[in-house]
């Protein structure tokens, strides 16, 4: 039986970065996620096995797609020489603010994956690889080498400490997700309380600080 030959798209041009801006392309466009990796590779000229070679499945891109989000935000701050001199509170500013420059330069796909196709929480299976490099992030650059003003992280277990940083990075990505301030000004303030609240509850003034973040987050529901 005669088969229909497709012209290959270029294999020196397809690479897994191609894959996910074509993906990524894709969701935003009709507003829905291709069906199935073949639907995909067709409409784009890709063989199956070529698209094999970078990712096993769809379900594969997704998750790839926010560990570049993470990769990205880590080449970034590794461009500012000074940033290994950094104080551990500031070095989880850098990243939190780092992170969310990079998700809002996408929010429109992030705002389709995480809340705009209905699946709720489902959708976090997705950041499971994202997860995983966080939390290794924050145990090798912050945990492994505590700072004299930080210095009460080293009392803290890495499994507590990292699965707390993902949790506050939840916690405000949700908050994130729904801020409608200019230039998410808002988000922004959030993540300085936030991350000032950690620290402190590991030093000397937690009360004060829990607080002021509750008086921020409190406005910010009440308007």
């Amino acid at each position: 039986m005669a088969t229909i030959k497709r012209t290959k798209a270029k294999k020196e041009a397809l690479n897994d970065d191609a894959i996910i801006s074509l993906y990524m392309t894709d969701v935003l466009e009709a507003n829905e996620e291709p069906k199935n990796a073949f639907v995909f590779c067709k409409k784009h000229n890709i063989e199956e096995s070529d698209f094999y070679s970078f990712f096993g499945s769809l379900d594969a891109v997704k998750q790839s797609i926010w560990v570049k989000f993470f990769e990205n935000a880590v080449a970034t701050i590794e461009k500012e020489e000074a940033f290994n001199s950094y104080s551990d509170k500031n070095k989880l500013l850098t990243l939190n603010f780092t992170l969310f420059e990079i998700l809002t330069l996408n929010r429109s796909y992030v705002l389709f994956t995480l809340k705009e196709n209905k699946e709720g929480l489902k959708n976090l299976k997705n950041l499971k690889e994202f997860r995983n490099r966080f939390k290794d992030y924050i145990v090798n650059e912050i945990k492994s080498k505590p700072s004299e003003p930080f210095g009460k992280v080293a009392k803290v277990t890495e499994p507590v400490f990292s699965e707390g940083a993902w949790l506050q990075f939840l916690f405000i990505l949700k908050f994130w997700m729904d801020d409608t301030s200019k230039g998410f000004e808002k988000t922004d303030v959030l993540i300085e309380k936030s991350v000032n609240t950690a620290v402190d509850l590991l030093d000397t003034k937690p009360l004060e600080s829990l607080f002021d973040l509750g008086k921020f987050l409190w406005k910010e529901k009440m308007q």
